[in-house]
């Protein structure tokens, strides 16, 4: 049975609220419950950090982002909606319409996980430029540490037994405002390095501070003076829900990139998951099969599948188009948008 992805979840709902987001959730039986800043106080809207805690099987949930355009709003639902089996999309996708003809939508932007189960959406869609990863590696942590050390490539089995002799340590530390500023200094040298936008700070303050989410710190002690201080040089951030520890953010010291301080890192994460009795360790996105050397996530994605595991492929991102005269102009908008950023690179 498909997993409720994380994005689904009123515990994401709960994120999107600290970042100001207008959502409306619904599950079988439920009717559209808005989210809005003005109405959370309001008896219907989720409490902070509430779980999905119903003990029977859900058929059908949607956590719907609703984004603001000039020429009218738009819905997203990231890794959704969540389809059960494919005999309820009929019912769910009744449900959706309804909120969309209240709210007045130009389209709903989806990515079920499930092809199969989503047949009935996908074939009223129109397919879109990938928004979240489609592809993703996976590691199923229920064999011994000794085997998935085995699984993994010879120079990242050999690095990850052996970090500790290169004066590596690694911390799952505290959320402190230190921590989230020596974080995003990490991540704002990877981003200018590799010449892509950082997360923006608030974004990454509302994600560490989510129950769910947890960061690691890769410290590197020179042997040489003697009593050096221990420099931090690669941090991690990762999310847990259910069985399945994801892997979303992570950056580092340029002055120490030959040091395996991300790998240090993720061998810790995942004894620590596999400690929590957590299943799989999802590494969140990589390049697909057939992509070309110079694809953008080559780097990283050989990096992921040197830990092993398998590749899991979603359906991708989909438009469902309400208004269709507003959403030519709206891609054409955005297509005139993304010629200008680039001309003035």
């Amino acid at each position: 049975m498909q997993k409720i992805p994380l994005q689904q979840t009123k515990s994401w709902e709960n994120l999107q609220h600290d970042l100001n987001q207008t959502t409306f959730f619904i599950s079988e039986n439920d009717a559209p419950i808005s989210s809005e800043k003005e109405n959370q106080k309001s008896p219907n809207s989720p409490k902070k950090n509430s779980k999905d805690t119903s003990s029977s099987p859900v058929n059908y949930q949607m956590l719907i982002l609703k984004k603001s355009t000039p020429l009218g709003p738009y819905f997203y639902l990231p890794y959704g909606p969540y389809l059960r089996e494919k005999t309820y999309a009929k019912s769910a996708y009744k449900a959706l319409n309804e909120l969309e003809k209240r709210e007045r939508v130009i389209f709903t932007r989806i990515e079920p996980q499930s092809a199969k189960n989503a047949a009935y959406w996908l074939e009223k869609a129109k397919k879109s430029k990938d928004l979240a990863p489609k592809e993703t590696w996976v590691l199923n942590l229920d064999p011994p540490m000794e085997e998935l050390y085995q699984n993994m490539k010879q120079n990242t089995r050999n690095l990850a037994r052996n970090y500790q002799k290169k004066g590596l340590e690694v911390k799952k530390v505290e959320k402190t405002s230190r921590n989230l500023n020596l974080f995003y200094k990490m991540l704002q040298r990877v981003a200018k390095t590799d010449h892509f936008n950082p997360i923006e700070k608030p974004t990454l303050k509302a994600e560490l501070n989510q129950p769910f989410a947890s960061l690691f710190i890769a410290y590197y002690t020179p042997e040489e003076p003697k009593n050096s201080k221990k420099i931090p040089i690669a941090a991690s951030l990762f999310f847990d829900d259910g069985d399945t520890r994801y892997y979303m953010q992570s950056g580092s010291d340029a002055n120490y990139r030959k040091l395996p301080g991300t790998i240090a890192i993720l061998i810790e994460a995942i004894k620590d998951a596999k400690a929590k009795n957590l299943k799989n360790f999802d590494f969140w996105g990589i390049a697909p099969e057939n992509a070309d050397k110079d694809h953008p996530w080559a780097g990283f994605t050989k990096f992921k599948k040197s830990f092993g595991g398998e590749e899991v492929d979603y359906a991708g991102t989909h438009d469902l188009i309400r208004k269709p005269l507003r959403y030519q102009l709206y891609k054409f908008l955005r297509k005139i948008n993304r010629l200008v950023r680039r001309v003035n690179r």
